[in-house]
């Protein structure tokens, strides 16, 4: 199996939606649970290759998230963004490459077992 393939079986098994992006915003890559989030729920199409502030439209949002990537391009370690409606937790975590650069970063949920 072709390595690429595989990563993809692992990332669309994993029960929250994971959304990569680049440096530049833009999205590239959505697993399945990502896909059903954005598109079946939300109502957004053809996601990929657009910018991240196409979902996230709340000048705040995008505000947070370009300050945190910029924090994340000096060597910052993943951060915690914010609780969702669903009472999960969201971080962003970074992406990079051999020698450490970033080279984008993806949203991570986990469910907020606070009360």
């Amino acid at each position: 199996m072709e390595r690429e393939k595989m990563l993809s079986y692992i990332l669309d098994a994993y029960p929250y939606p994971v959304v990569f992006v680049d440096c530049d915003h833009v999205i590239r890559y959505l697993n399945k649970r990502a896909e059903y989030h954005y598109y079946q729920e939300r109502g957004y199409r053809d996601l990929i290759g657009k910018s991240i502030f196409d979902c996230h439209q709340n000048p705040k949002s995008e505000e947070m998230i370009k300050s945190v990537v910029e924090q994340l391009k000096n060597h910052a370690n993943e951060a915690f963004l914010k609780v969702n409606y669903r009472n999960e937790r969201i971080y962003i975590v970074p992406v990079r490459d051999e020698n450490g650069a970033l080279i984008g970063y993806f949203e991570r949920f986990e469910m907020n077992l606070q009360k």
